[in-house]
């Protein structure tokens, strides 16, 4: 089945699923799917940071709670869990923060983190705020890309204020750029 057929059978409901298990494709597609007016945006962003958010925080008790089971052990060989365990050590917060937007880093992380002495409530705030901006950042792209699309079809009809939402999805990419590069600014020093 389709992420677009998912979508519209399932409506915000794969949105949070997909936003957790799949990522970006499936955030991306309910922004667009927003912009049709299939589904509300503020719904899909909603439906996207939390579902993120759920899915990290389970990753996160996972490595927590199974840090000494093969399975965690097996994620441990991976080079992806010591760059996230290296990167952890140096900028911590930092990198709770930005470690969704990593890409080959997403998945790994949460668990790599759970593995550590980083306190659960600290992950728990961190990983709230990142998952709505990530959420918000990424619903707004497909609504923005489909505000495109439809632009390019001749099919341009506003949205009433749905501006507004475009809006905080760009306030939030500048969050997210302005991170980004106090992150690396502190890598570097």
């Amino acid at each position: 089945m389709s992420i677009e057929a998912l979508i519209a059978e399932y409506g915000l409901a794969a949105v949070f699923l997909g936003a957790g298990i799949e990522g970006e494709t499936m955030v991306l597609a309910g922004g667009l799917f927003a912009h049709e007016g299939m589904l509300s945006l503020p719904g899909a962003m909603i439906a996207a940071a939390t579902g993120s958010f759920v899915a990290d925080q389970a990753f996160f008790a996972a490595g927590r709670r199974f840090r000494n089971h093969r399975w965690v052990q097996r994620a441990q060989a991976k080079p992806a869990f010591a760059k996230a365990l290296d990167t952890l050590e140096r900028h911590p917060i930092g990198f709770i923060f930005v470690f969704r937007f990593l890409y080959g880093l997403r998945t790994v992380s949460p668990i790599a983190i759970g593995t550590t002495q980083v306190p659960a409530r600290t992950f728990l705030w961190i990983n709230a705020v990142a998952a709505a901006v990530w959420g918000v950042l990424f619903t707004g792209l497909g609504y923005v890309f489909g505000t495109g699309i439809a632009e390019l079809l001749g099919r341009y009809r506003p949205h009433g204020r749905q501006w507004l939402w475009v809006a905080l999805a760009a306030l939030m990419l500048g969050t997210v750029v302005a991170a980004v590069r106090w992150w690396r600014r502190r890598r570097q020093a």
